[in-house]
């Protein structure tokens, strides 16, 4: 299957302090993709404001999701190459599955260690990367009964809570296609979203994410996962987010790095 890629090294919705850092993995991942089916979304230099939301940057935040929506509509009239949205932050997986969303019902397997379904009341940071899921449920973008949870672990209070009112699915790995399945019914009106943050996999296989946590998901568990959603529904698109290399890599960590980064890209669409 082929794929079109839009690259959006966003990072005024990250609440880390290495949130420029990802600005240098969206470029180091561009230089990786085909350059014929790859487009560079621009994102502006200032940090933003908040414009009275409880949301910090948003005015950046809200510019970016504009040119990231219509970026996707250029696609629109070529829908069978899904469109790859290369993070950047979380916070752009808004405008890639709203557009998702405007053809169809979205069954979102969002692969991840946080689940992001702060709001701007009990955010405890204001980083809308930490919100974006709640966002998603809240403007009614994706049913609660069409989001599965994949690797999420790192919870505070308010998520674990949310998980719980919106009656949110944890699935492991190897529940995904049957997961997936139940969701799709005959398929006609649903499209499978995947979202990868690369936090959902543990450090120790991977660790240029500004929030590691431990215990997450090999990458061969991940990959064999995201094949797996594929065969219930198609794909309507994907996200990854929140690569940030540590400053001072050595060539072979970043050689590491950019192979898994290219295994799940592969699992996306092979």
């Amino acid at each position: 299957m082929a794929a079109r890629f839009l690259v959006v090294p966003q990072w005024q919705g990250s609440g880390s302090d290495r949130a420029m850092r990802l600005v240098e993995g969206a470029e180091a991942i561009l230089a990786d993709l085909p350059a014929a089916a790859t487009e560079r979304v621009e994102v502006p230099l200032e940090a933003g404001d908040h414009e009275g939301t409880g949301i910090h940057r948003w005015s950046s935040i809200r510019l970016v999701r504009e040119r990231l929506g219509r970026a996707l509509a250029e696609h629109e009239s070529d829908r069978d190459d899904p469109v790859i949205v290369v993070g950047g932050d979380c916070g752009v997986e808004y405008a890639s599955i709203d557009a998702v969303a405007a053809r169809a019902r979205p069954v979102l397997l969002w692969a991840d260690a946080h689940a992001d379904l702060n709001s701007p009341e009990t955010s405890p940071s204001g980083a809308f990367h930490g919100m974006v899921l709640r966002a998603l449920l809240d403007d009614g973008i994706v049913a609660p009964e069409d989001v599965l949870l994949l690797g999420v672990r790192d919870l505070d209070d308010a998520e674990a809570e949310a998980i719980e009112r919106f009656g949110l699915r944890r699935v492991a790995a190897d529940e995904v296609a049957d997961a997936v399945a139940e969701r799709a019914g005959d398929g006609a009106d649903a499209l499978l979203y995947l979202h990868v943050d690369l936090d959902v996999l543990d450090p120790g296989v991977f660790a240029g994410v500004g929030f590691p946590a431990p215990f997450g998901l090999q990458l061969g568990e991940l990959c064999d996962a995201l094949r797996a959603a594929r065969v219930g529904l198609p794909l309507g698109g994907a996200g990854l987010c929140e690569y940030a290399p540590p400053e001072g890599a050595r060539d072979e960590e970043a050689g590491d790095d950019s192979a898994a980064i290219l295994r799940i890209i592969g699992a996306f669409t092979r």
